[in-house]
């Protein structure tokens, strides 16, 4: 089973550093752009360290979150969404570093650097405290609601993680204007949580409770 899923995890990072690839470079017309390749290198790396440690440690949460077909139409909504967004984040990064409009400097993407990674180990930290997290919004069988840890601050901590990482990817990237595309992200996953919650409170027990307790969904005392 090991194998299967450590192959299936593999195909899906060459695939998604293709795709990136692709994006970055020819947008920018040289493969000499040195923020795409720190960006490809903090993106991957800590991917294939973390997915290495599932693989061993907890199968069965990897593939959760290899699967991302969803079934809500409100989260197709938001993956096509998603995906433009990228899209448009990728290319007008390239095109900025080829036109030289405006770029960030050089410290600016290594500071965006620093915040990528602890964003990355907040991501970490979640996945080590939420066995049910998956891709997709479901209600799993025998899924009980974790409230301890990073979840008895706010009720979506993932999000919160992925919400400084996308941010710093436009400065990672060097582009005041990949990172105004990626600002999007905001009304994004505001649109997907709604329908998340929904969904798990009229699936899941006690989360209409764990709402009262825990009032801010993503930042505390802000969102």
């Amino acid at each position: 089973m090991n194998g299967r899923i450590l192959l299936k995890a593999a195909g899906k990072l060459l695939a998604g550093l293709v795709i990136i690839a692709l994006l970055l470079f020819p947008a920018a017309g040289t493969i000499k752009f040195y923020n795409g390749w720190l960006f490809i290198i903090i993106l991957f790396v800590p991917m294939i360290i973390a997915g290495v440690v599932l693989v061993f440690k907890n199968p069965s949460l990897l593939e959760k979150r290899l699967n991302a077909k969803e079934e809500q139409n409100e989260q197709k909504t938001v993956v096509i969404l998603s995906g433009i967004m990228f899209l448009a984040a990728f290319v007008s990064a390239g095109l900025s570093y080829r036109f030289g409009f405006l770029v960030l400097p050089l410290w600016a993407a290594k500071t965006g650097a620093v915040f990528f990674l602890c964003a990355y180990v907040m991501y970490a930290e979640v996945l080590r405290e939420n066995t049910y997290l998956s891709r997709t919004v479901k209600v799993q069988e025998n899924q009980k609601v974790i409230d301890t840890g990073l979840y008895g601050v706010m009720r979506h901590p993932m999000y919160c993680a992925t919400l400084f990482l996308f941010l710093s990817m436009g400065i990672v990237l060097g582009s005041l204007v990949s990172f105004a595309f990626l600002l999007l992200y905001i009304p994004i996953i505001a649109k997907r949580i709604k329908n998340e919650e929904q969904v798990l409170e009229e699936g899941l027990d006690g989360y209409s409770d764990y709402k009262k307790r825990v009032r801010y969904k993503v930042i505390p005392f802000i969102w």
